[in-house]
């Protein structure tokens, strides 16, 4: 493997096989909206949240 490759792994177990699912979290009065890429671990179940897209306004 060489620098520029990398793997994913759990935190908690070290596992390297994940779910991936969209997310989508709300801001506490609905104005903003973080859209997320959950990885959970098929092992523990622990999930990873990873930063995509943030709207003002985004109501989809």
């Amino acid at each position: 493997m060489t620098m520029t490759e990398s793997k994913l792994s759990c935190p908690l177990c070290h596992g390297t096989e994940f779910q991936k699912e969209k997310g989508r979290l709300d801001s506490r009065w609905g104005v903003t909206s973080h859209r997320v890429t959950l990885m959970i671990c098929a092992r523990c179940r622990y999930i990873l949240q990873f930063y995509d897209k943030h709207s003002i306004f985004d109501f989809d």
